[in-house]
């Protein structure tokens, strides 16, 4: 099994990499498990209380679950991944079935600050982008899909985004066995990781 990380600052393009990524390859193939899945439940918090949650900050993260999750892949059994909302900023009571698959990504801005989870990963990589555009792409999202007002995101950018993203997830680019500019855009980039993928795949295919 081969496990991908891909790391990145809020709004770098990660997720676009990933897609990306993905549809080059069969879905029985290659599996996604998302850091976002894996935020500590707040449940017990009111509401008002867990918006203001710093979401970008390591400690936001139940990292025994996940490194436990990437363990039990490794060992070829299924795991049971939680489900986060971000409109609750809770965990739903239900959970994903994930299988055992080839290649596993795993996908967050933070997965690059743990030497634990560093210590699970066959390949490192880190998303790229200018300030300017992550903030644009963190505004358009927000509006869009997570019910916010541009006042409280940027509020939220100033307050935790980006103090976080200084201090934590841009320093853990040093880590990156490759770094990919411009996100979704780079082709390049993509192109390589993919190739890098498929090349394990055909390995494994012909060994079986």
């Amino acid at each position: 099994m081969l496990i991908v990380g891909i790391a990145g600052g809020t709004g770098c393009g990660k997720t676009t990499v990933v897609n990306k990524v993905m549809a080059s390859f069969r879905s029985g193939d290659v599996a996604l498990l998302p850091q976002d899945s894996y935020y500590r439940d707040s449940a017990h918090l009111p509401l008002e209380e867990r918006q203001k949650l710093n979401f970008d900050h390591p400690d936001s993260i139940e990292w025994s679950l996940l490194i436990e999750h990437i363990r039990e892949l490794k060992k070829g059994n299924s795991v049971r991944q939680p489900i986060y909302s971000y409109l609750t900023c809770t965990r739903s009571a239900e959970t994903l079935l994930v299988q055992p698959h080839k290649v596993v990504i795993v996908e967050g801005i933070l997965i690059l600050t743990q030497q634990e989870m560093r210590d699970l990963l066959d390949i490192k990589v880190f998303v790229d982008a200018d300030p300017d555009d992550r903030l644009s792409r963190v505004l358009r999202r927000d509006l869009a899909e997570r019910g916010r007002s541009a006042e409280i995101v940027l509020d939220r950018y100033d307050r935790t985004v980006k103090p976080m993203h200084l201090e934590f997830i841009d320093p853990s680019k040093r880590y990156a066995d490759i770094i990919i500019p411009q996100g979704g855009e780079n082709k390049v980039g993509i192109r390589v990781l993919t190739s890098l993928i498929r090349e394990h795949l055909n390995t494994s295919s012909e060994t079986v």
